[in-house]
């Protein structure tokens, strides 16, 4: 499957939501967006993420933007971790792996000596034309939310 490109559309696609109806990218047209892809719920990093999204949620809600994380967790799993950490926006669980394989977020990883297949922590910016204006990838977890929010106020 091609990557995608900054600068141009992102392929439809659709997910199970913790908003109860699955999201479809189509229908978030007219609203910039920020998906985040991590690895796991419930893991050190991947709540310090979370955490700092949630921070700067209503700045991100200022500058016209809707924040989704992402990974391969359950909708179970999902509502907890969104629940535990009081995240006001939604997760996507994508078990199927389709948006992690969209957007080639999928990497060999090293987990104690193993080579396993998982998710890269990256992060991509679209705008409310749905086409795709920055991507982060290998994303070290201090400052990230902050820059993104940065990058998305000069969509407007």
């Amino acid at each position: 499957m091609p990557t995608l490109a900054v600068d141009a559309p992102v392929p439809a696609f659709s997910l199970p939501s913790t908003a109860g109806t699955d999201f479809h990218l189509d229908d978030a047209r007219g609203e910039a967006l920020v998906l985040y892809f991590y690895p796991k719920d419930a893991t050190p990093g991947c709540t310090t993420e979370s955490e700092a999204f949630r921070d700067l949620h209503a700045q991100f809600r200022r500058a016209g933007v809707q924040v989704l994380g992402i990974s391969r967790d359950s909708l179970a799993s999902h509502e907890k971790f969104r629940t535990r950490l009081e995240l006001p926006f939604h997760l996507l669980s994508d078990a199927e792996e389709k948006a992690c394989r969209l957007f080639d977020v999928i990497r060999e990883k090293n987990l104690y000596g193993k080579k396993v297949m998982g998710v890269e922590r990256s992060t991509f910016l679209i705008d409310a034309q749905g086409a795709l204006r920055r991507e982060w990838r290998k994303v070290k977890v201090a400052g990230h939310a902050e820059e993104v929010l940065e990058a998305a106020r000069s969509l407007g």
